[in-house]
């Protein structure tokens, strides 16, 4: 069966049942579950792929690497965390696909080695989450997720010469970034988000310096955080044009971008890289790694490494 722009009905079940999952900032409301303002945002590119009868293609900046700090992780390797977080997204192309048999496909582009730099995690620990999210991406049982990092999008000699060439031909003046900060509310509060899981990412035992030092570093480095991932975004654009752009932020009713939980739990809003998996009686949550021992939870391996925790009772 061909669809087409016509078959409004094919496009909009395709968004519902993605707008289930919306990230809305906590402070919105909105008028109708969806609201035809968030309907009408990404109508156009979605009805596009299903007038040609294509997969409907998303793009999602995400799965950086593990938090260096291990009172929120288990390690530097994805885990039972990110596992479920992949089953969500394959179980969504799926559902996608029982509405609209060409389906979807997520893309996600790990920014990982954007900002490791910044966020004090050194590429070889990066180059071995990749490594990890690809082989799980290339088992999901839809074979409609696959992974596209800075690697990928231009040839190097160096990953520090990579980030160099991001900043030049895709990065935004500091004066312009420090302007919208103070003066867009959504900017702002993008900015002091990144300031509060640098600052916490940082302040583990071996930190030798002071609270208000590590405060001021982590403002400086949510500068530069929230520079290149904006200039990734840029880059994820140029790749892939047509595709409907996701985010793990909560965004605005009606904008562009869609923010999109990665789980159906009340502990979505947490993600997989700063949290471990601890599997309960009602089934697996998300939560910092220090919660889970104050918890007593019991850590379980897997091939070696460990995966997630049990919590007897829960």
């Amino acid at each position: 069966m061909i669809h087409t722009l016509r078959d409004t009905t094919t496009t909009d079940r395709v968004l519902r049942l993605v707008l289930t999952h919306q990230r809305r900032a906590r402070t919105e409301t909105h008028p109708g579950d969806p609201c035809a303002r968030c309907l009408a945002a990404h109508v156009p590119r979605v009805g596009a792929f299903v007038e040609l009868n294509r997969p409907v293609e998303f793009v999602l900046p995400a799965f950086p690497v593990k938090s260096p700090n291990p009172a929120k992780v288990l390690g530097r390797l994805p885990d039972m965390a990110e596992e479920l977080a992949v089953r969500f997204l394959d179980e969504l192309c799926t559902r996608i696909a029982e509405v609209y048999p060409p389906g979807a496909k997520v893309i996600i582009c790990a920014d990982g080695r954007v900002f490791g730099d910044l966020i004090g995690v050194p590429d070889p620990d990066v180059t071995a989450y990749q490594q990890r999210m690809r082989e799980l991406l290339d088992a999901a049982p839809s074979g409609r997720l696959s992974l596209f990092t800075l690697d990928n999008a231009k040839r190097m000699p160096t990953h520090g010469m990579l980030r160099d060439w991001l900043d030049e031909d895709f990065g935004e003046s500091a004066e312009d970034l420090r302007r919208e900060v103070c003066d867009d509310p959504a900017t702002t509060s993008l900015y002091r988000g990144l300031c509060r899981f640098l600052f916490e990412d940082r302040a583990t035992p071996d930190y030798a310096g002071t609270r208000a030092a590590l405060q001021r570093e982590s403002r400086r480095r949510a500068y530069g955080v929230l520079s290149r991932s904006r200039a990734w975004g840029r880059v994820v654009q140029q790749r892939f044009p047509a595709a409907i752009r996701l985010s793990i932020h909560p965004q605005p009713c009606g904008d562009p971008k869609l923010g999109l939980l990665l789980g159906t739990g009340h502990d979505a809003w947490l993600t997989p890289w700063h949290a471990v998996a601890v599997e309960t009686s009602d089934g697996y949550r998300l939560m910092k790694r220090a919660e889970a021992e104050a918890l007593g939870a019991r850590l379980v391996r897997r091939d070696g490494r460990p995966s997630h925790f049990t919590l007897e009772g829960a």
